[in-house]
This record gives C-alpha cells, structure tokens and sequence, in this order.
C-alpha cells in the first residue's frame, strides 16, 4: 500500500511523539523529509536529524530528536501541512503570510531549494507552501 502524502505523516509522526514526549522518532526517508528536517533542526524546533541505516529493512530512515524545554514541554507546539496533495498552494515573495506575528516559521519549496519564509523574502523567490510551524 502506497503513501499519498509522505510529509503530512512524517509530520503527524512527529506531533504524536512530541505529546507523548518521547525522545526521537523514525520517519521513512526522502531527501525532501531530510531537508525539511533539517531546516527545523537550524531553526531550533529540533534537537538533531540524522540518516540511519535499518538493519531488516532494505531502505533507510531518518531519526528526529525532538527538543523539550525546562519543563518537558515540547518546542515545536504546532506543526501544520499547508499544501498538500490534493490542494497545492503556491504563493509569491510578498504573499508569504506571516505565522504568529513572526514567531513561527513557513517552509517552501521554491526553485532555489526548500527555504523559511525569511530566506525566500531575501532571495526574491516565491514557491509552494509546505508547512507552517511554531
């Protein structure tokens, strides 16, 4: 059985992980969940992701430390999937939306690679919405 949207459930995977604080959790591995992971990591909603082998499977995942505060509550407290298979939106440079006044963060896929909203506002590029997080 096939997957219809890879990222939407790496990203529920990931939300359901955070509730139930565990400290990493494993998606199937794409370049794209790879790098989108990785923008969480440098933007500081994740602790770490990494590529790792699996040792009965033939395919690769990808390991997402989660990151929690003082007081175990989760960094990332909303993680939503904007466009999506059925309904892609796509927005240009002035109409990326700001997310909780700033203190959130969009991803887009845009021709210069998957970027936060502030990198594709200073590249002049505009792109598909993945997701918005804060």
């Amino acid at each position: 059985m096939t997957m219809t949207d890879p990222i939407a459930d790496m990203f529920t995977r990931i939300r359901n992980a955070a509730s139930a604080r565990h400290e990493s959790v494993d998606v199937p591995w794409s370049r794209v969940k790879e790098r989108i992971a990785k923008i969480l990591v440098d933007e500081g909603y994740l602790q770490e992701a990494k590529k790792v082998k699996v040792k009965d499977l033939a395919g690769e995942e990808l390991r997402i430390q989660l990151k929690f505060d003082k007081n175990n509550n989760p960094v990332i407290s909303g993680l939503k999937r904007v466009s999506r298979p059925s309904l892609r939106i796509y927005v240009g440079v002035k109409e990326i939306p700001p997310i909780r006044k700033g203190l959130g963060i969009n991803i887009l896929s845009t021709p210069k690679g998957i970027l936060v909203d502030r990198e594709a506002q200073k590249a002049r590029v505009g792109g598909e919405l993945i997701c918005s997080v804060w």
